[in-house]
């Protein structure tokens, strides 16, 4: 089945498209730029992990989503909510975290972008990141949403557009351990709420791929 992928140039979607390349006929990655934070270093991490499977890239720009809101992920005069590690299994605490940096139905519009070119393209589905670990705190990363999604877009599109991931069931420990047997090009990926010279190491998308990979290498 032919298919594109939603391609954030991070861990999960990147493990993704990695999973997704001996199933399925990948013949986009597509990243968007919402003028966000990291924009600039997620958008290069992107193109960099397309042009490593050889799959063609195209970035489209939605710059009206960053006057929607005042979140942390596109506003720089608000501060980026950070944990300290011993609080990223905290319920309340990332709660409150992913609230701070919430984009309004964001999700839901990539996807409906993505669904409007991959059935102009002739494609059946698109792959994203969601995952197990996200989908605790990010109701727009659970199987729920993507069923519901799914559901919508048997209507919206004439050919019946799907949504998967293939790291659904996934922590990110997990998705780094398939990463690993899958010789992803971590080193390629961005992962930071931040878009500086070097990830910051303290937001919790930070935090998490962090601990991701260091109890990854304890496991058997």
């Amino acid at each position: 089945m032919s298919a594109i992928v939603l391609l954030s140039g991070g861990l999960d979607s990147t493990v993704s498209l990695a999973i997704g390349m001996g199933r399925t006929s990948l013949r986009l990655a597509l990243a968007i730029d919402y003028r966000q934070r990291a924009a600039r270093r997620e958008l290069d991490a992107a193109r960099k992990i397309a042009r490593h499977y050889h799959v063609r890239f195209q970035q489209i720009a939605l710059p009206w989503i960053r006057d929607l809101t005042t979140t942390a992920l596109v506003n720089r005069a608000t501060p980026l909510p950070l944990l300290h590690r011993e609080e990223i299994d905290n319920r309340t605490k990332c709660g409150k975290s992913a609230r701070l940096v919430w984009v309004p139905n964001r999700n839901g519009l990539f996807i409906n972008a993505a669904a409007a070119i991959a059935e102009a393209n002739g494609d059946k589905l698109i792959l994203t990141g969601f995952n197990a670990e996200e989908a605790a705190t990010f109701p727009d990363n659970s199987i729920s949403f993507v069923k519901a999604v799914n559901r919508s877009l048997s209507f919206s599109t004439l050919n019946h557009v799907r949504v998967t991931s293939y790291v659904s069931g996934m922590d990110k420990t997990a998705i780094v351990r398939a990463g690993r047997r899958l010789r992803v090009p971590f080193n390629l990926t961005w992962s930071c709420y931040e878009g500086g010279k070097t990830a910051c190491g303290a937001c919790e998308s930070c935090l998490r791929r962090d601990r991701a990979f260091r109890k990854s290498q304890r496991l058997p």
